[in-house]
């Protein structure tokens, strides 16, 4: 004897639940997906910037070579010389092993005439006028190395505060608006990216360098399992529904 479905139990079949039930697994899995991709990228991210911290050391005109041609210069080792302008320091709001402070960006004059942002390291609140760390503001021509930094497009996240430039504070490094309010930008023309000072001491300890955060973190994996877990238990419950759904009509 054979079972028939009644007309009534597919009446009032949930299928509108059913239709969200299917947008949400399809919005779990496009998640899970992302995340993937997300984690592809994080991996050969942290390959790049490993193969480049430990190259060697590249003249700052490679560099620039490099950054005209439209590509990422982050984290490339340079080396490059000129003269501190230490009256013309800017600040960015950062924080280095538990203490806050500012990380002082101070432009370095070159010998052809061009200036370029230079990271120095690290100071402590206390510490941000450079008159309580005048040993550290080194007179005539030195070398620097480090690594370089492309400039952000944008602000990265709306929870950062607005820069404070009337008061040379940031909270993010907006290249463009450091420029507006150097007056050496009046003057000379600025190599288009920053670089962060290697970990080679000051004089007198201040700024600390080689603050260059490298480590970056990746949890992609635990995220991507997480939405594709979500949806497999979504796609588990909604078949054991329609399942408990056709039974019940199969019975009347």
């Amino acid at each position: 004897m054979t079972h028939e479905v009644s007309p009534q139990a597919v009446k009032h079949f949930p299928w509108v639940l059913l239709l969200c039930s299917g947008i949400a697994f399809a919005v779990l899995v496009t998640l899970g997906i992302w995340q993937t991709q997300r984690l592809f990228w994080k991996e050969q991210l942290m390959a790049q910037i490993e193969a480049r911290t430990h190259s060697a050391p590249r003249p700052l005109s490679e560099v620039e070579t490099e950054f005209a041609q439209g590509n990422s210069v982050d984290y490339l080792p340079v080396k490059l010389s000129g003269t501190f302008r230490h009256d013309e320091e800017q600040y960015f709001f950062t924080t280095f092993k538990g203490a806050s402070g500012y990380a002082v960006y101070t432009p370095l004059l070159l010998n052809d005439g061009r200036a370029i942002l230079i990271n120095r390291g690290f100071v402590p609140y206390e510490k941000q006028n450079p008159s309580t760390r005048a040993e550290g503001q080194v007179t005539g021509e030195v070398t620097i190395t480090g690594l370089a930094r492309d400039p952000l497009l944008a602000k990265p996240s709306f929870y950062l505060p607005d820069n404070e430039p009337v008061k040379k504070l940031y909270y993010w490094k907006d290249w463009g608006m450091m420029m507006e309010n150097s007056p050496l930008s009046k003057e000379h023309d600025f190599v288009g990216f920053f670089v962060d000072a290697d970990a080679v001491p000051n004089a007198g300890g201040l700024p600390v360098g080689g603050i260059t955060i490298l480590e970056q973190p990746n949890n992609h994996l635990q995220y991507a399992g997480t939405w594709f877990g979500l949806a497999a238990v979504l796609l588990v419950v909604i078949f054991i529904y329609i399942f408990r759904q056709r039974r019940g009509g199969v019975a009347q």
